[in-house]
């Protein structure tokens, strides 16, 4: 644990030999947390042009966290330049414009601001001598870290066992800066005498020979896409197919096909209502579109549970589809046809001639590979589908084989261009390099990353959204579902899934991919196998068993293989993903759940032992951890997954520093879902623990958590971190203080694991909380203890009379204070629908922080932010706002304890708005109209 600040000394490796306390990063002491997780949730809504829209992976970290973190990993808190900032006001201030600088940094809009950037990049050399550090992501996985790292300037190194990890990450930050400000080589690219910059010229030969291998498919298969024919005889262009699957009826004496349909509905827009009707005749299933808003007589045909054949009603259950599946007796039905019309949809009954022009061949060299076991996550194999060419339709196979050909085909186009442009022709882009030949791999990359895109939208696996008149996507979740009514999309048309469409997705998200520093490396690697001296990690490692990356991600692996296998032999150069070797909790790879967990827990020790040995020391590594809601240990558990991560950094010799929640949920979305949906990151900040730290006994670590966790959850709490995220936050100043030990001793002499010292950190959370008591006044006391026991119901008068008295109130004062009542010997709480009216605390005769809290947050739930802070000035007159938010804190742990999601909701919404609210309110009372005088919210008197 060293570092220099000596700027001749060249790189991390040589800083880090030298012995000296560690300066503190950033990262370790304090985040603007507010507008990280603003700016992170809002990137949820940007599409065109964002880097996730390139092509799809799992559990993608958003680049503002990305970028964020990054920042504050490199750079030194101000405490640790005290010959700067000698005093604790001075740190703070320029703590704050370190804040300010991240806050801006993070925008969308300013993502490529060369000035920006600039300043970033001048504060990473300032703490890093000089120098911009080597950062290597070894779990790349969708590249969001490695992006970011490149995008300020730092040298990236992305790793990944998973080869469409690797290709995704090459096109975002190796490519683009090979090519910056390269002219478009294409002839026909209009505009070619205007100056070209960044990746201009690369995104519009992306889009020009894409149009070009769109329009040769045409010509080629085209006339298994015809226009549909309207009832009066006018030609549309088709947007999808919508077909069933079908299995023969189990009745004998009825053998028919009969359709699995899980609805009929077509269209449930207003006005448009639309669905299909089947109807037997001469044996067989006609199907005919019907636009009637009462819709279908039933909802479909098959169920959770089972199916009916229509007709006749007989019952079938799953397990007969299944077996029908197995033997290959699955077939289908084309039941209706989606057009393209003058003012919204066209729904029409299926005809002879699309049933016709969608029954082609399956043509040969179609992908072949078998689907991986992974039945939690991949539902087809039981009903015969076993391998991935099974997965389209075999009009869909013909698409995509002519497609990937075409891919192939136009590299040499490309080629001939770009040598006719005076691009000399050089290595290939896997041999590093930046002339023709590289350039024309560059191009079938995009265009193979286009296609596979596409597969997501263009597969038998896509159902139809009735609510929203368009085909869904196979990975609405990271799995693979079985469906049984499909939409064949057209590739051709306009609208979702055509080719085109996944084109201009590819270039958008090339025009916005940074150029400025050179290539950085992507390569498909072993986590083991990096070599981390001197470099330093972030990382965002996969979660024990929560995604299968590999198994899923073979659905677009085989066809990029397909499509670059003579392009780019290397990169595609297995059959399959990797998977032996995947750092995944696979029982069914693993030998059951035990060796799948002592796979993934040698696997994972293995890589951050390494890294603590090699990686740069004077800068803290970042791990990030994807929290779920059963992660919190409410209940006194701790998910293995998160036990697990948080053991292999410690027992591998790392002490953990820091943790910060971080959020990427849209603002709206635990109230929408009534419930607290956790922040959808931790990170953690960690650095290697001395050799010769001490061990300590349980009995000492419980002292050193009480003297030193109340201090840091009051940081935490007057800083932007919510109460549903207080817990996680916690075990940051907590388990560092257990991580600092080499080990801790239980009275019986055992090691403590890290699941205890868990436990025990929350225990600590619960006593430090409940001590804050005491700071309230007497009615606030009282209130708080007795929502403790009963919560907003009633109970006997004379309990409250006593928890009154021994609370120094008295049942009376409550009642003037317009939080209580008793009546007819029963008392209760003023429940918060109770205090949720107008309210002037200026004129108040009484007023408690429990009266100001709990109306300030009925206020929030019914009329939102703005109309608190139109409140806060007169409250900031009577009581003080920090013990508000300390007890909306305290509120919304008890709510937790009692399983009140309700409530939960409602002190958590309160607290998190705390700054926004604070920052409007500011405005409200200095404004003429406002009765209030201007006031400093950060000057609370005690």
């Amino acid at each position: 644990m060293t570092h220099t600040t000596d700027s001749n000394q060249p790189d991390a490796s040589e800083r880090s030999t030298v012995t000296n306390a560690p300066k503190k990063k950033l990262i370790e002491v304090g985040l603007p947390l507010e507008a990280i997780n603003r700016e992170s949730s809002r990137e949820k809504s940007i599409r065109h042009g964002h880097p996730s829209t390139l092509h799809l992976w799992w559990s993608r970290k958003p680049l503002a966290t990305a970028r964020a973190v990054l920042l504050a990993q490199l750079v030194d808190d101000p405490s640790s330049r005290a010959h700067e900032f000698p005093t604790v006001e001075l740190q703070d201030a320029e703590r704050r414009r370190l804040h300010e600088l991240i806050a801006e940094l993070i925008v969308w809009e300013n993502s490529n601001d060369p000035d920006l950037l600039a300043r970033a990049r001048a504060e990473i050399k300032k703490s890093n001598g000089g120098q911009m550090p080597r950062l290597a992501d070894p779990f790349a996985g969708g590249g969001s870290i490695p992006l970011e790292a490149h995008r300020l300037g730092l040298e990236a190194y992305a790793s990944d066992l998973n080869p469409v990890a690797v290709l995704l990450c090459n096109a975002m930050i190796d490519v683009p800066s090979r090519f910056a400000a390269t002219p478009p080589v294409s002839p026909t690219v209009e505009g070619q005498t205007t100056p070209w910059s960044g990746t201009d010229g690369l995104a519009a030969d992306v889009r020009d020979y894409g149009k070009w291998v769109s329009d040769e498919a045409f010509r080629r298969i085209g006339h298994h896409f015809p226009r549909a024919v309207a009832p009066g005889g006018t030609e549309h262009t088709v947007i999808a197919w919508k077909w069933a699957r079908t299995v023969r009826s189990p009745n004998p004496a009825n053998p028919i096909e009969t359709p699995l349909v899980n609805s009929w509905w077509l269209s449930k827009r207003k006005g448009r209502e639309a669905f299909v009707s089947p109807s037997i005749e001469n044996g067989s299933i006609t199907y005919t579109v019907v636009h009637d808003p009462s819709g279908p007589p039933s909802d479909g045909t098959v169920g959770r549970k089972g199916g009916a054949v229509v007709g006749d009603d007989t019952p079938f259950s799953l397990n007969y589809v299944r077996e029908e599946g197995r033997s290959g007796r699955i077939g289908q039905h084309m039941i209706a046809i989606v057009a393209e019309g003058p003012r919204g949809r066209l729904y029409l009954s299926p005809s002879t001639a699309h049933i016709a022009a969608a029954t082609v061949e399956r043509p040969d060299d179609v992908p072949e590979g078998e689907i991986g076991h992974y039945p939690r996550d991949i539902k087809t194999q039981t009903y015969g589908m076993t391998r991935w060419a099974d997965l389209f339709t075999n009009r869909q196979l013909l698409t995509l084989t002519t497609f990937s050909d075409l891919i192939s085909e136009v590299r040499q186009r490309v080629l001939s261009d770009a040598v006719s442009a005076g691009m000399d022709s050089g290595r290939s882009l896997d041999d590093g390099g930046s002339g023709a030949e590289a350039y024309a791999d560059a191009i079938a990359t995009y265009l193979a990353l286009s296609l596979s895109r596409m597969t997501d939208r263009y597969s038998n696996l896509c159902s139809w959204d009735s609510s929203r008149d368009s085909a869904r996507n196979v990975f609405a979740r990271q799995a693979i579902p079985m469906i049984w009514d499909f939409a064949e999309v057209n590739p051709f048309s306009d609208s979702t899934g055509n080719f085109l469409g996944q084109v201009e997705w590819v270039a958008k998200v090339l025009e916005s991919l940074p150029t400025g520093s050179g290539p950085g490396v992507a390569e498909q690697r072993d986590a083991g196998s990096v070599d981390y001296r001197g470099v330093a990690v972030s990382t965002d490692p996969p979660y024990y068993d929560y995604i299968g990356y590999s198994d899923l991600s073979d659905f677009f692996y085989v066809w990029l293989r397909r499509s670059l296998r003579d392009v780019r032999p290397e990169a595609v150069r297995t059959l399959l993903t990797p998977k032996a070797d995947e750092l995944v909790a696979n029982p069914h790879r693993h030998n059951g759940k035990d060796g799948a967990e002592q796979f993934f827990i040698d696997g994972f020790n293995d890589v951050f032992r390494k890294m603590r040995h090699t990686a740069a020391s004077d800068i803290p590594l970042t791990v990030y951890y994807a929290y779920k809601q059963q992660d919190a240990g409410i209940d006194g558990q701790v998910s293995t997954g998160w036990y697990t991560l948080l053991s292999g950094l410690i027992s591998t010799g790392w002490e953990v520093t820091a943790t910060w929640p971080m959020r990427s949920e849209m603002s709206n979305r635990p109230l929408s879902q009534e419930k607290n949906a956790l922040a959808s990151s931790i990170v953690l900040a960690c650095r290697p623990r001395p050799e010769d730290a001490p061990a300590t006994t349980r009995r000492a670590l419980v002292a050193a958590l009480k003297a030193e966790l109340p201090e840091a959850l009051r940081r935490l709490m007057q800083g932007a971190v919510a109460p549903v995220d207080l817990a996680q936050a916690a075990i940051g100043p907590g388990i560092g203080v257990f991580s600092r030990y080499s080990r801790v001793r239980e009275a019986d002499g055992s090691d403590m694991s890290v699941r205890d010292a868990l436990l025990l950190i929350n225990a600590t959370l619960d006593e430090v909380l409940g001590e804050q008591e005491s700071d309230f006044d007497p009615d606030t006391r009282f209130a708080v203890k007795w929502y403790r026991q009963y919560g907003w119901g009633q109970e006997n008068s004379g309990i409250a009379d006593q928890l009154a008295r021994s609370s120094d109130t008295s049942v009376g004062a409550l009642e003037r204070g317009g939080i209580f009542e008793a009546k007819g010997g029963k008392a209760h709480l003023l429940s918060p629908s109770q205090l949720a009216g107008q309210w002037d605390a200026t004129v108040d005769e009484r007023v408690s922080v429990w009266e100001a809290t709990v109306r300030l947050a009925a206020v929030m739930a019914k009329d939102g932010a703005d109309k608190v802070a139109e409140l806060l000035p007169s409250v900031h007159t009577r009581v003080n706002l920090d013990a508000v938010k300390e007890l909306g804190f305290l509120l919304f742990h008890e709510a937790e304890k009692k399983k009140d999601t309700k409530d939960a909701i409602l002190f958590n919404g309160l607290v998190s708005a705390w700054g926004d609210v604070n920052e409007q309110a500011r405005k409200y009372a200095s404004t003429p109209r406002s009765s209030q005088q201007a006031f400093d919210f950060d000057e609370d008197e005690d």
